[in-house]
Order: C-alpha cells, then structure tokens, then sequence
C-alpha cells in the first residue's frame, strides 16, 4: 500500500492518490491523509485533474493516523516533516514539491504535472505493468 502525506491532504496528496490509483489500477492500494486536514478538497487541485480525466471531488481530506502509516509500504510525504510516524522496514520518502493552497491554477497545473512525473517512475519500480 503507498500512504500519500501533506499537511492539508487537500492538494498535494490528494493529486498524487488520484494518478496513483489511476495508474496503478488494481495492482497498488492507494490512501492519503494529512497532519493538519483542511476543510475540502483545493478547488484548483479538483480543476486541474479533472483535466486529466481524473475525478478527485468525492474525496474528502482526512487525519493521519499512525495505523496508516503502520499498514502502509510506501509512504510518500510532501511537506509534512517530522508529524509523520516512522516505522521500520517502510520505505519514506519525501517530495519537495510546491504547496497548491492558494496559488493561482497554472501553478496548480505544474505541481499536478511534477506530481505526475514523480507517481510514474515509483509506479514503474514498485509495481510494474
């Protein structure tokens, strides 16, 4: 299972879940949350993957648990720190990637696009076609 972490779990990890499971398909178990859950979903976030085909809006942000991260392989965070539990024998890794929250769309657009990029080449290694 790969956990998707950012502070709001309303951009970001939001983003990465929705190419993860649509990549991924059936052959990746995919959740997200946040340390610090907003309200809703970025509007902009649901905009520019919508683009793409991908549909984010029934998703609500949720709380970071440490069960999630306990039954988790891969953990993924974006701009967390050090709220995220560490378990050993899990693989971590942090992306730096540009927080969407409040940031006019074509910014949104290219976090979405880097997001994209980086979600592929963990797919292609962690769970091949």
């Amino acid at each position: 299972m790969i956990l998707f972490v950012c502070v709001h779990n309303a951009g970001r990890s939001q983003m990465a879940a929705g190419y993860a499971q649509a990549l991924g398909g059936d052959r990746v178990e995919i959740r997200s949350a946040g340390s610090e859950p907003a309200d809703q979903i970025n509007p902009n976030a649901i905009a520019v993957m919508a683009e793409e085909g991908i549909d984010i809006a029934g998703n609500a942000p949720k709380i970071l648990t440490t069960d999630a991260v306990r039954e988790s392989d891969v953990v993924i965070t974006m701009g967390c720190g050090d709220t995220c539990p560490i378990f050993p024998g899990k693989r971590y890794e942090d992306w730096e990637l540009t927080d969407p929250a409040g940031q006019p769309i074509e910014v949104v657009r290219e976090v979405r696009d880097d997001i994209k990029g980086r979600v592929e080449a963990l797919l292609a290694e962690i769970a091949p076609a």
